[in-house]
């Protein structure tokens, strides 16, 4: 199963003109069902077209203008996560639907193939229900909730995505998640 979560350009209100919040950094984590432990860790950084790095978002996320100039483009980022990642095969998880949502509307955008299958679980409605929470947490207060250590920096999609993981097994290991782990069995959501 892939755990993904991305960065994208943001501003501390709405963006300037003729600028679109753009994904600049994929993090994705495999988990292995079987084994039930995360088993490797990606990063993918991405080159926007539309917007530029701001530095509120430098500072939310740690990523410049110029860290991301040297990523790929978004149209190769989803080739790499079809071709090397197989995300069009396994299941996927994020934390809430942001995700999904950010790469169906630059998929739109851009004519992108969208790399993912149909098997995406919202990690958070998990959570939020396996805990009986009635608003759903941040990430980073989830963690606490589970009694799980924040690990490498929030909003960095790689640490983020590792820590996402980390929640998914958590639910899996109280056997809170919806269906095996990564299975055949996941259902869109």
């Amino acid at each position: 199963m892939n755990v993904v979560d991305v960065e994208a350009t943001c501003w501390p209100g709405s963006p300037p003109p003729g600028a679109a919040g753009e994904i600049i950094e994929i993090g994705l984590t495999v988990v292995d069902p079987v084994a039930g432990e995360r088993v490797a860790r990606h990063r993918i950084l991405v080159r926007p077209v539309r917007s530029t790095v701001s530095a509120f978002c430098t500072e939310l996320t740690g990523l410049t203008q110029a860290e991301v100039a040297t990523g790929v483009s978004f149209a190769e980022a989803c080739r790499l996560l079809a071709a090397e990642h197989r995300a069009g095969v396994r299941a996927w998880a994020s934390w809430g639907d942001y995700d999904r949502n950010q790469f169906l509307r630059q998929c739109r955008a851009t004519g992108t193939a969208y790399p993912f299958g149909r098997r995406h679980t919202n990690a958070k409605a998990v959570f939020t229900t396996a805990h009986g929470l009635r608003k759903r947490p941040g990430m980073a207060q989830a963690l606490g909730i589970a009694g799980l250590p924040l690990e490498g920096r929030h909003h960095r999609g790689e640490d983020d995505a590792w820590n996402i993981a980390a929640l998914v097994l958590h639910l899996a290991g109280r056997g809170d998640w919806p269906a095996p782990l990564g299975g055949e069995a996941d259902g869109v959501r």
